[in-house]
């Protein structure tokens, strides 16, 4: 009867979204109802065990994901955006100038959100492609899928974020391993654009989008890269020197790593050194910045608080022993994430519902799967993410953002741009059970 009752809130959370267009905030609240309904609490058990789950997720990750938004505002507005690709670019070379595209796109889809970093860079693409030779849709998928890479394995992006809060993993761990496998796996997508790009054919009957116009930016390569450097630097000291061993003592260095590191801190010197991007806008211009990253912040918010109430509900069942889970491995277990993340995002298209959702329904199952550790748990994460990339397509915005912007037909963005990230979601899992045996 439980098993039933998960299989049918998941296909609702399905349906809702796909066929009526529910947002997500919605649907996952009904979905939490129901299945409070439908397990036997009673009603006002319901909603204070709602309330809790919604507090408990929010309560780690809320001003994280407000702060880390206000710094990819920041960088998107103040131009450091293409900075950032320019210098990119700049060390890589021109030769090599599709794998400086790929790899500027991960940087920047760290506080970027992968739609608005491709809409941004894709007038770059069009340039260099001019410039070298190399087909435009070499560069697209190469950008598409570096960007898209980040987007589900490093925080401060909103899915990674959302599923450390629901497991409750160390978010420095999911950090630090979160980079490990997204590097890999972003130059997988380079290697995917190099070898399907040369083959695909731009549509020359597409009415052209037009793209945001390049701002022309005072902002030095080193100032750009420090809103993201900086807090990711300070997360990975703080796990660090959190480690059982503390391999840096327990003094003043301890002590120093520990506040600075903590995620709140850590983004709030980020956000700082934003706001020194923007000293040379005049202050009428850039007044409205942060209420709009508040604004957008708002609703990935909302969405990870109803997964989290939605997942404390999950746990009220036992869904292991339900389902003869009790000699299951670790392995087991990410591959387990890994299929029911794939087939959430295959389903509905949005990688953020289908990471929360994954996290609910796996978060009770991690003590039968012997994923109980630091590194474990960011695992767990990461196997998530692995799945939820896999795969972007017709159901997906950024499906259309990456196609419409590149003048691709759809039968060549399911060709170019679907089959990557089927490709990196394998390169992805597969890094991750790497991870978990040699580790």
């Amino acid at each position: 009867m439980e098993i039933l009752v998960l299989g049918v809130v998941v296909l609702f959370i399905i349906i809702a979204t796909v066929k009526f267009k529910m947002h997500p905030i919605f649907s996952l609240t009904i979905a939490a109802i129901a299945s409070g309904f439908l397990l036997g609490i009673a009603p006002k058990d319901i909603m204070s065990t709602m309330a809790e789950g919604f507090g408990n997720t929010l309560s780690g990750i809320g001003l994280v994901i407000a702060f880390g938004t206000v710094i990819g505002i920041y960088l998107e507005r103040t131009g450091s955006t293409q900075v950032l690709a320019n210098s990119i670019l700049k060390v890589i070379g021109l030769k090599r100038s599709p794998l400086a595209m790929n790899l500027a796109g991960f940087v920047i889809s760290i506080p970027v959100y992968c739609d608005s970093g491709y809409i941004i860079l894709s007038s770059l693409n069009k340039a260099i492609s001019k410039k070298t030779g190399i087909p435009t849709l070499v560069f697209a998928i190469a950008l598409a899928t570096g960007l898209y890479s980040a987007h589900v394995f490093v925080p401060p992006t909103p899915g990674p974020l959302a599923a450390a809060a629901i497991l409750d993993a160390d978010l420095g761990m999911v950090l630090i391993f979160g980079l490990v496998v997204a590097i890999p796996v972003s130059i997988s997508g380079y290697f995917w654009a190099r070898f399907i790009g040369k083959s695909l054919k731009e549509d020359e009957t597409a009415h052209l989008q037009k793209e945001k116009e390049e701002i022309q930016s005072t902002v030095k390569p080193f100032q750009a890269f420090l809103p993201l450097l900086v807090p990711i630097i300070l997360i990975a000291m703080k796990s660090i020197v959190d480690y059982p061993t503390h391999p840096l003592g327990e003094g003043w260095v301890f002590n120093i790593f520990n506040f600075l590191g903590s995620p709140v801190i850590a983004l709030l010197i980020g956000v700082f050194f934003a706001f020194a991007l923007g000293r040379n806008v005049p202050s009428e211009d850039k007044k409205g910045w942060v209420p709009e990253a508040f604004k957008q912040a708002g609703a990935i918010v909302l969405i990870t608080g109803a997964g989290g109430a939605f997942g404390i509900i999950l746990r009220t069942m036992d869904i292991a022993s339900i389902i003869n889970l009790e000699s299951s491995t670790g392995v087991a277990g990410l591959l387990i994430a890994f299929v029911i993340a794939a087939v959430l995002k295959t389903a509905q298209g949005s990688s953020t519902v289908a990471i929360i959702t994954t996290s609910a329904i796996i978060a009770p199952l991690l003590e039968t799967f012997g994923l109980v550790s630091i590194t474990d748990k960011a695992l767990a994460v990461l196997a998530i993410g692995a799945g939820a990339m896999t795969v972007s397509h017709i159901n997906d915005s950024y499906f259309w953002v990456v196609s419409q912007f590149s003048n691709m037909k759809v039968k060549t963005a399911l060709r170019g741009h679907t089959l990557g990230t089927l490709v990196q979601g394998a390169v992805g899992i597969l890094m991750i059970l790497l991870l978990y045996f040699f580790v």
